[in-house]
């Protein structure tokens, strides 16, 4: 037996199995190369590698019918087929250059993408952005430039507006075709709770500790799961009732000139129809140019939305919670669900905030409170 996932995250996968003791072989195929358009799928496999049945589950206990089992399909004649070589990524590139065409450029893009590494993402994003811009009805090309997109964001490479082009891209995907399932999953996982189908990676907290209880040690994850991926679904977009006061109504907090923290903000989805709710992700990050860190022994960071007329917001005031470290290097991120009002306009909605927090940096030791205003920027739904 051997399972394929389409898991942008592949050591959650391992995790999961790890937890549930799973001992089969597990293929990652986070840009969908399979082309499938939902899961699971199931594959009956012969002898000599040829798929006799396409089955759209497997049964309850697990396995493919018994008659299939039993038959022997004999080899093939000829004998099996060679397998397929490695493909040659600096001919490919040749190819698409010389060709300059989306199809040359697909082939080098996906030859990157399976055997590039984590090393090449910026390759693979250059090679689909190519393809979308000749091809802007090809979804494939979209949901993996969005694919390398979020690859990028979780690495050490992360460029500006890396997680909020992925996010555009897949939606972009999905508009060519609405009935990718993985397509649609992959933008509900960060997307707003009224969208969500279930929780998504509530079963890691679960998994982990009977691991522990098991003797072993837990699978560690590259990424974290983030509050928007262990939400669970939501049928109706609650406001608190309660009204905080605003932390700094008069703007008397001295700015972030110096750029301690870097703020990041990514709206999923970024387009919006009338009373649509988005979920605005705030990510917060000290700055290793000037040796920042958080200082937590004072008050917890604060984030503080002024959305504009018409606009719900869940509570206009977030804060988070301060480590037990008295100082850390954490990205911080802080997540807020907003809804779209009745009538919107065709441009660009901007989202306005600000964010308090107590920051120190190590070249002269001082330690301060400071201010960053904040915003994101929204779009009508075309």
């Amino acid at each position: 037996m051997v399972g394929i996932i389409q898991e942008q995250h592949p050591d959650r996968a391992r995790l999961f199995m790890q937890w549930k003791q799973m001992g089969w072989p597990i293929l990652v195929d986070s840009y969908d190369l399979l082309e499938a358009p939902h899961v699971p799928i199931s594959l009956a496999i012969d002898e000599s590698g040829v798929i006799r049945k396409v089955l759209p589950a497997m049964r309850e206990d697990g396995s493919v019918s018994d008659d299939f089992l039993e038959e022997s399909f004999g080899s093939l004649r000829g004998g099996p087929s060679p397998a397929t070589p490695r493909p040659d990524a600096a001919a490919l590139h040749a190819r698409a250059q010389s060709e300059d065409t989306a199809e040359a450029w697909k082939a080098y893009g996906d030859a990157i993408a399976v055997w590039g590494g984590a090393g090449r993402v910026d390759q693979a994003v250059d090679a689909y952005e190519r393809v979308v811009r000749k091809q802007p009805e090809d979804g494939m090309a979209h949901f993996r430039l969005g694919v390398a997109h979020r690859m990028r964001y979780d690495s050490d490479g992360r460029r500006s507006g890396d997680f909020q082009k992925a996010v555009d891209e897949w939606s972009a995907a999905l508009k060519v075709d609405p009935n990718q399932y993985i397509w649609r999953r992959r933008i509900q996982q960060y997307g707003p709770r009224l969208d969500k189908p279930y929780p998504f990676y509530d079963w890691v907290a679960t998994a982990r500790e009977e691991i522990q209880a098991r003797g072993e040690d837990p699978v560690a994850l590259t990424v974290e799961p983030r509050g928007s991926e262990f939400a669970s679904p939501q049928r109706d977009f609650i406001v608190s009732q309660d009204a905080p006061s605003e932390p700094d109504p008069l703007g008397r907090v001295l700015r972030d000139e110096d750029q301690f923290i870097e703020i990041e903000a990514v709206a999923v989805p970024a387009r919006v129809g009338p009373r649509d709710v988005t979920r605005l992700h705030f990510s917060f990050r000290p700055i290793q140019r000037t040796k920042a860190h958080w200082n937590n022994e004072a008050e917890e960071m604060v984030v503080w939305l002024d959305p504009p007329e018409g606009w719900e917001v869940e509570t206009r005031m977030y804060s988070y919670p301060l480590p037990l470290e008295m100082v850390s290097l954490e990205t911080r991120v802080i997540e807020v669900e907003i809804r779209a009002p009745e009538q919107l306009g065709r441009g660009p909605i901007s989202i306005p905030g600000y964010a308090l927090y107590y920051v120190c940096e190590d070249v002269t030791g001082i330690c301060m409170y400071r201010r960053q205003d904040l915003e994101v920027e929204v779009r009508p739904r075309r």
